[in-house]
């Protein structure tokens, strides 16, 4: 596997302005009063207050940032500096780091894990299992992973639970959003949430 399987920093690689235009484009969003947020509420929801949660693949620290503001303890891991340098800056408090999901290896384990923005359908194919199973491992007793992404994007849904399964995660929920709309066969995203294969 090289870098340019992941399709993020084949990206970065084809337009090094690619990470500046993603952060520009969060920060118009939340200038025009978009809601960047819909993702932290579940996590919240799901979650005791001072909860350890990870946001994998946490881009500008939006969904970690706001969940530590919910009084959770957050460390956000995401391969690209630049969104983690913006994380920072704009989210102190929680532990964001550069990291590549298929090598995570942090001594914590989390009540939580999201996976939001579509993180999963950017991994390199060969290493999505990889990254499944790493979920699995920093989970703690009784802790879920829960995991976004859209349609056509290179990732079929059943495929994504084929992959969880060999992974070690078995589905506690399906749905289509991030607002708990039940999963349909026709919906053109899937949110899992997964816990530890028994």
């Amino acid at each position: 596997m090289t870098a340019t399987d992941n399709l993020w920093l084949r990206k970065i690689a084809e337009n090094p302005g690619h990470s500046r235009w993603y952060i520009d484009r969060f920060r118009e969003m939340a200038a025009r009063g978009d809601d960047l947020a819909g993702e932290a509420r579940l996590i919240d929801a799901m979650v005791p207050r001072g909860s350890r949660i990870l946001d994998a693949g946490c881009g500008t620290g939006r969904v970690g940032g706001h969940l530590a503001a919910s009084g959770h303890e957050v460390t956000g891991v995401d391969l690209d500096p630049e969104l983690i340098a913006e994380a920072q800056q704009n989210h102190p408090g929680p532990r964001w780091q550069v990291g590549d999901l298929s090598e995570l290896a942090l001594p914590d384990r989390f009540d939580a894990i999201v996976c939001a923005g579509n993180v999963m359908t950017f991994a390199a194919p060969a290493s999505r299992v990889e990254i499944l199973s790493r979920f699995a491992t920093h989970l703690a007793d009784g802790g879920r992973a829960v995991i976004g992404f859209g349609a056509d994007r290179g990732y079929d849904f059943d495929d994504f639970l084929t992959d969880a399964t060999k992974a070690g995660l078995t589905p506690d929920l399906l749905l289509s959003t991030w607002d708990l709309r039940p999963r349909t066969p026709d919906a053109d995203f899937l949110v899992a949430v997964l816990r530890r294969s028994a």
